[in-house]
């Protein structure tokens, strides 16, 4: 997959790019430039699965994507009730793009539940293909349809598909040895054949999935791809389907190099691997399993072959507890969490501030408060990750903007850990956490050098001309104190929790040097080289937007669509926001109005407001779910003419 520049502007949804065509012998192929597709149905109806099978085959084909999985809270919710419906929404084009859509050009609804759920995010003249076997009086009833809405008018607005998906795919493995309940739980992949049809999806690496997911029960995968045949050979063969469509490689989206699909977590996990590999380092991992950050500790289990070791604990301060202790003995230390876990591992990352080790802590940011919105997404943690510690306990924060910048947040995170001897959090989210796109693998050459040099001797001679080491001896130039691995001779030396005399780490209760040591780590924080705010400004605009962490797909988009429109809007997003860019003061005052939009009810602006005398300007949402970028396209429009 290569390519030299990238389409400035994202076009609008299903824009038909190429004239209708019809091979003799076949059905009408129409070319589009980008199309929206949501699989929704029950918690086990396999949609996520469908959704990563569609994924996977439309990475391998070359388009640009993004995706968002929207799962349900509850474990298992009562079959065919709105709570549990699980969707899975994917945005492919032949340019690149930024979101995984606003609206959906195609639903697919699996029972009545998928389709109440859903249907307010479907615009009109849109595809709906429905599971008709689904739709009896009962299952309608549960979700308050009075009367079938496939026979009461009210989808004369949509281009309606009624497919008995569950009777076909029945009927399509009749000669397997199932059970009728065993045969109906492969009507997803019923739907992804017929998916696969309509968009001209690679077929052969689902079918290699399939074997290789069920090698152990080779009749479960032969069932599997004879239904995703059968709903291919359905699409082709079916009167319904007249038209299938045509979206192209996005040739001209991508640099040239070698791409795969990535989630955030993978993404992430790669990278925290990728920083231990590059500061010479053990990775250890001290987690307790939540929701939605669960997916690292999985993945960074299967990699011993590069010196990685987990440890699932038995609660969170357990993990972090681990984590500090394996970075004390001098490996490359890390805890993943989401927002209730950091609110139990608190202490410990106070006292991690106080020894001066590097820690990281992964903070996939989830809707709150305590247990909250488990499976949703927002950013409300950033002033937990300033300010939720007692005393004066200055942490560096960092943000991936998306999935695929997970990897790269993850080895700057580590940087500033490992160079600064600090706990570092990432923040990150469950939107960019479960989200896809496209990533280019990095050459070992594009790849920092972390590598760090353990105290190997004394490093203070005392008046009387001995030599000792004083483990809180500083590094003039980024303050950080020397790292001793236990047990190398002469270094013995005093950690704990108690304030430490300057120097020596003896303990102090003296007021002048826990003043000095108070003001000396704060300074270190602030000391961190991080690079300038970049401004994205190309008309000299009045009215500048300014986001962090996931926000970025969304926030990019709505630009996008202003400056198409004609109107002038300047954009700039944070990496590191403790500390701030050293530039960022300068470029907010450059600017008449600054708009910042997140997922909370105005963190960011608070601390901009505080910092920089900047009247800062909030747009807010918290419902759980990521901008649209047309919500946020509006928000500005009125922003700037305001």
């Amino acid at each position: 997959m290569t390519s030299q520049v990238s389409s400035p502007a994202e076009q609008a949804d299903g824009t038909v790019v190429g004239e209708q065509r019809k091979p003799a012998g076949t059905k009408d192929v129409r070319r589009l430039d980008r199309v929206i597709i949501r699989f929704a149905g029950d918690s086990g109806d396999g949609m996520q699965l469908t959704g990563d099978r569609f994924t996977s085959e439309t990475a391998s084909f070359g388009n640009d994507l993004s995706t968002l999985p929207n799962f349900p809270a509850e474990i298992r919710a009562p079959a065919g009730t709105l709570p549990g419906v699980s969707s899975f929404q994917l945005h492919f084009a032949d340019h690149d793009i930024l979101t995984p859509g606003d609206a959906p050009n195609v639903l697919v609804a699996m029972n009545p539940a998928a389709l109440k759920a859903n249907i307010a995010d479907v615009p009109r003249g849109a595809e709906i293909i429905v599971n008709t076997d689904e739709f009896t009086k009962r299952a309608m009833q549960k979700v308050g349809y009075a009367a079938s809405p496939l026979e009461d008018g009210s989808l004369d607005g949509y281009h309606l598909h009624p497919v008995p998906l569950t009777t076909l795919t029945v009927e399509a493995l009749k000669d397997f040895d199932l059970s009728r309940k065993e045969a109906e739980r492969s009507k997803n992949m019923f739907a992804l054949g017929l998916l696969s049809w309509m968009y001209h999806r690679p077929t052969e690496g689902t079918e290699r999935f399939l074997r290789t997911k069920f090698a152990k029960k080779p009749a479960i995968a032969e069932a599997n791809i004879a239904a995703f045949r059968a709903g291919w050979n359905f699409g082709e063969t079916t009167e319904d389907f007249a038209v299938s469509y045509e979206v192209a490689p996005a040739a001209q989206a991508f640099p040239v190099g070698t791409y795969r699909n990535i989630s955030g977590n993978l993404a992430l996990a790669y990278g925290l691997i990728t920083a231990s590999r590059q500061a010479d380092l053990p990775l250890f991992l001290g987690s307790y399993p939540i929701t939605p950050a669960s997916d690292i500790l999985h993945e960074l289990s299967r990699h011993k072959n590069f010196g990685v070791r987990t440890f699932q604990a038995e609660d969170e301060i357990a993990g972090i507890g681990a984590a500090l202790g394996a970075a004390f003995g001098g490996s490359l230390a890390v805890t993943t969490t989401s927002g209730p876990g950091v609110a139990l591992k608190s202490e410990t990352i106070g006292l991690a501030v106080s020894l001066e080790l590097p820690l990281l802590i992964v903070d996939i940011q989830r809707g709150g408060p305590s247990t909250g919105l488990p499976t949703k997404t927002e950013q409300a943690d950033l002033l937990q990750a300033m300010y939720g510690r007692n005393g004066e306990t200055p942490v560096p924060v960092v943000a991936p903007k998306t999935p695929a910048d997970c990897f790269d947040a993850a080895v700057e995170a580590a940087r500033i850990a490992l160079a600064y001897r600090t706990p570092v959090f990432l923040l990150s989210d469950g939107y960019l956490a479960n989200g896809s796109e496209p990533w280019r693998i990095p050459e070992l050459d594009e790849l920092p050098d972390l590598r760090v040099q353990f105290a190997q001797g004394p490093n203070h001679t005392l008046d009387d001309g001995t030599e000792v080491f004083w483990p809180y001896l500083r590094d003039p130039q980024t303050l950080a104190r020397p790292w001793a691995v236990p047990g190398t001779p002469g270094l013995e030396h005093r950690i704990g929790g108690i304030e430490k005399q300057d120097g020596t780490g003896n303990i102090s209760y003296d007021p002048a040097n826990h003043d000095f040591m108070v003001r000396t780590r704060q300074a270190k924080i602030d000391g961190i080289e991080v690079p300038d705010v970049e401004v994205d400004d190309p008309h000299g605009a009045r009215t500048l937007v300014l986001g962090w962490g996931s926000t970025y797909g969304p926030i990019t988009a709505a630009v996008r669509r202003l400056r198409t429109a004609g109107e002038s809007i300047a954009q700039a997003h944070l990496r590191h926001l403790n500390p701030f860019p050293r530039n960022l003061g300068e470029v907010l005052q450059r600017y008449d109005k600054v708009v910042v939009p997140e997922m909370n009810l105005g963190q960011l602006a608070t601390l901009i407001r505080a910092r920089y005398l900047v009247d800062a300007h909030s747009y807010n949402q918290v419902n759980g779910m990521p901008f649209k970028a047309e919500q946020l396209a509006t928000a500005l429009k009125e922003a700037i003419d305001g």
